[in-house]
């Protein structure tokens, strides 16, 4: 296969690599055209932990000041709390220098409306042509803004979380909770929330400096450190965050890891049990998920992977959906703000085990069990996409799905193949009653696309 570039420009944001293909001048147009794109006026810039940080925020800065906005900086913030203060403070949109789950020489920009939502196909469409004309609307030096600074941006946030949650349930059950924070954005808002819901707290990689103790993408085999702590502390559950704090892993008490799937489905449970209402999930998210709603008697609505498309349609259901999210531990609860968020996942499985009296592996048996593998090949989406012409052709006879990529749908059990939104791979995910027979899905459906290559 050919070597694909390291620049990602996407639905869900840019990405590249520090210093090869993502620069200061690149940055700097970038928050241009987004300034252009919404118009003069205060812009929301956040940030990760990560090393490279300052100098892309300081790209972005000069980038949206030549432009006539008003940046707003806040400083290394989780994802979620500045999706929040963008819509509370009424800020005409939002920049956040973030490359979410990627190793540490990455980084990169996702972009804000004034709602708190990240930009639609349709606004991003609108937003990269201007980036690709050049045309920005540069103003004189008479007409520019002093940057301004806000010292407690995840303050509307934590208000939000509180407000929502059984605060008092949960204090009264004065959780032990261990937290891996992978030194990311999450640590400056772990403490204060955990401690605010009475929990007795065990912080590990709770430093915000971006050194990332281990990968920042919360799976199994990155978080072992999180599994041996809560062994050791006696913890009552394990919480891990990716570097911007949107997506959420879990770890029951006797150590084991629940992979992030169930983040989602342990989450949904406990809403629809005190909420019935649509569930909406993207395309790869667990077929448990399906069962759940069917012991509700609620629908399902499945979207292309990426966050956008599933809070599209959350709104397009228009306040009828309880909970959405997508099967990397992102979970989205529009009571709160729709925006995949991992506090709320946190805040939910607390509740769940507080109102319930259950331990975590408790819950974990109560829900139908899959087992879900998830694995990656390099490739271009070109490529990518002739490996799913042809496996099309060979499946014709099965149900399928070509709303993002290729998902084919057996008995109890699924493949999906896509082109990744965010990195220069193409995704493979299989999902089976057991590990076995998931196994077997992927190294069957390896086996053939190795021939097709």
């Amino acid at each position: 296969m050919k070597k694909a570039t390291s620049l990602k420009i996407s639905i869900s944001g840019v990405r590249g690599i520090v210093g090869e293909s993502l620069t200061p001048q690149l940055a700097s147009s970038f928050a241009q055209a987004f300034g252009t794109y919404i118009g003069r006026g205060a812009v929301v810039v956040g940030q990760d932990s990560r090393i490279s940080g300052t100098m892309v925020k300081k790209a972005v800065i000069s980038g949206l000041l030549a432009v006539g906005c008003q940046p707003i900086e806040i400083g290394i913030c989780p994802i979620p709390s500045i999706q929040i203060f963008t819509k509370e403070t009424e800020a005409r949109g939002g920049i956040a220098v973030t490359a979410s789950h990627n190793p540490k020489e990455w980084n990169g920009m996702k972009f804000i409306s004034g709602e708190g939502l990240f930009l639609n196909h349709h606004q991003v469409e609108e937003f990269l042509d201007i980036y690709h004309q050049g045309e920005f609307s540069r103003i004189g030096v008479n007409e520019y803004k002093s940057p301004k600074s806000e010292e407690n941006p995840t303050v509307p946030h934590l208000r939000k979380l509180l407000s929502y949650l059984n605060v008092e349930l949960i204090r009264s059950k004065k959780f032990k909770v261990a937290a891996d924070c992978a030194n990311g954005a999450g640590a400056v808002l772990v403490p204060e929330f955990l401690d605010a819901l009475g929990c007795r707290k065990i912080l590990i990689n709770d430093v915000p400096d971006g050194s990332f103790a281990h990968h920042p993408e919360p799976l199994p085999e990155n978080i072992t450190g999180l599994c041996r702590t809560v062994v050791e502390q006696g913890a009552d559950v394990g919480f891990v965050q990716d570097a911007d704090a949107d997506r959420l892993a879990v770890v029951n008490e006797k150590g084991d890891p629940l992979g992030e799937e169930m983040t989602l489905i342990l989450a949904s449970k406990h809403v629809l049990s005190k909420n019935p209402g649509a569930v909406v999930v993207n395309l790869s998210a667990s077929q448990a998920i399906d069962d759940i709603a069917r012991e509700f008697n609620v629908r399902v609505f499945r979207t292309k992977i990426g966050e956008i498309n599933v809070v599209d349609q959350v709104l397009a259901l228009e306040g009828k959906t309880a909970i959405a999210g997508e099967g990397n531990g992102g979970v989205i609860l529009p009571d709160i703000h729709p925006c995949r968020d991992s506090f709320t996942a946190m805040g939910l499985i607390l509740e769940s085990m507080a109102s319930s009296g259950k331990k975590v592996s408790e819950l974990q048996e109560q829900v139908p069990k899959y087992h879900i593998i998830k694995d990656k090949i390099d490739g271009t989406q070109e490529e990518a996409f002739g490996i799913i012409r042809q496996l099309k052709r060979n499946y014709s006879s099965q149900e399928i799905s070509l709303l993002d990529g290729l998902k084919i749908q057996f008995k109890d059990s699924w493949f999906h193949i896509r082109p990744s939104n965010t990195e220069p791979i193409i995704r493979l995910l299989a999902e089976a009653r057991t590990k076995k027979q998931a196994e077997n899905l992927l190294s069957k459906f390896k086996k053939e696309i190795s021939e097709i290559i």
